[in-house]
């Protein structure tokens, strides 16, 4: 049986010069005069807390695949309707202060991604894939139809989504290379084509993953069921996944994992009860938000351990919409939740739990 970890029996563990380290992380910078900023003590285990947006408006964060946080910069871009309707936004990671980036007219609140070589943002406008700086207040729009869209971490390939087809874009050129998809699409993070899913009913769905138009394949089926939050592994020879499991009256959830090569899926880890979840860069830990009703916690897993750690709570009235998700360099977790007031956008510091690690975005 799979252990829970308590943040004191990982203590326990630890060389007596990092166990002081942790103790004393009590003894924490003030935060920013300015800005929206709150800092709080989470009664589940003490660690530190940090709000960024208020909760008197609706804040949400990108989709975790997408890069919204750039290390280089210190800011996070987030979707908020504080405007009245929901609109792309920037944190400033040292100041608090929050700054529009761009107005829209009918945004797709979790499709930021921050393009960091360029300095810019891009996101789903209606149906209009639109680039805006992230210091400026230029903004254009790059093709317009499309219903998803994902950019290969390098920026060197894109791939969208568009009447139902995923298509492969290539300078002016666009190439169909798979059909009857439905949104997400992930680009392949070594630029060898594209994830898509077909919703099959009855909230099922099948995951496939698309060959680019170079190598000539059809797409291949990977998955098939009550499956959901899929993530390309670092190297992308293989697909992360949550798949729910029902058990008499309770939905059991496992972290799957399906190689490319030759389609085989095995459990990586049972969980409790994620609702969503997200690894870290290379794939060596785990963050996830229970549906526990009794624990409704953030929780980190260690991969090849198969333990538990609680961050903290997140009380959110929708598990499933808390989508927890780690930094490019994995030194803090991000999750959203309206335990507080309207959905907001909160941080905690795990850089003294988990290994940092370097990140195809920086």
């Amino acid at each position: 049986m799979r252990e829970r970890v308590s943040r004191r029996a990982v203590m326990a563990l630890l060389p007596p010069g990092l166990a002081a380290a942790l103790s004393n992380t009590k003894s924490v910078r003030p935060l920013p005069a300015v800005g929206e900023f709150t800092r709080f003590v989470d009664p589940a285990t003490e660690n530190f807390i940090v709000r960024l947006t208020a909760p008197t408006s609706n804040s949400v964060l990108p989709a975790a695949p997408n890069l919204f946080v750039s290390s280089k910069h210190r800011i996070l871009v987030c979707s908020s309707d504080r405007s009245g309707k929901f609109m792309p936004y920037q944190v400033d990671l040292r100041t608090g202060v929050v700054k529009r980036i761009a107005e829209t007219s009918e945004l797709d609140p979790r499709s930021l991604a921050l393009v960091e070589k360029k300095q810019v943002v891009w996101f789903r406008d209606a149906d209009a894939l639109v680039e805006a700086e992230i210091q400026g207040k230029k903004t254009r729009t790059l093709l317009t139809g499309i219903e998803a869209f994902s950019l290969e971490p390098s920026g060197a390939g894109l791939y969208v989504l568009r009447h139902g087809k995923v298509e492969q874009i290539k300078g002016s050129e666009s190439i169909p290379i798979a059909d009857n998809a439905s949104p997400p699409c992930l680009a392949h993070p070594r630029g060898k084509g594209c994830f898509f899913q077909r919703k099959t009913g009855d909230g099922a769905s099948e995951f496939w993953y698309a060959p680019s138009a170079e190598s000539g394949s059809q797409p291949i089926l990977l998955a098939t069921g009550a499956i959901h939050d899929p993530f390309w592994s670092n190297q992308g020879d293989s697909l992360l996944f949550l798949r729910d499991i029902p058990s008499g009256n309770v939905l059991l959830t496992e972290i799957r994992e399906v190689n490319l090569d030759h389609a085989s899926e095995t459990c990586v880890s049972p969980t409790s009860q994620f609702a969503s979840f997200a690894p870290n860069e290379d794939g060596s830990v785990f963050v996830g938000a229970s549906r526990s009703k009794a624990q409704p916690n953030i929780i980190l897993l260690l991969r090849h351990v198969r333990r538990e750690m609680t961050l903290c709570e997140h009380r959110a009235s929708h598990p499933a919409q808390v989508r927890p998700a780690f930094a490019p360099d994995s030194r803090r977790v991000y999750f959203q939740s309206d335990h507080q007031g309207k959905s907001a956008i909160y941080s905690v510091n795990v850089e003294l739990l988990v290994e940092p690690t370097e990140s195809f975005f920086q």
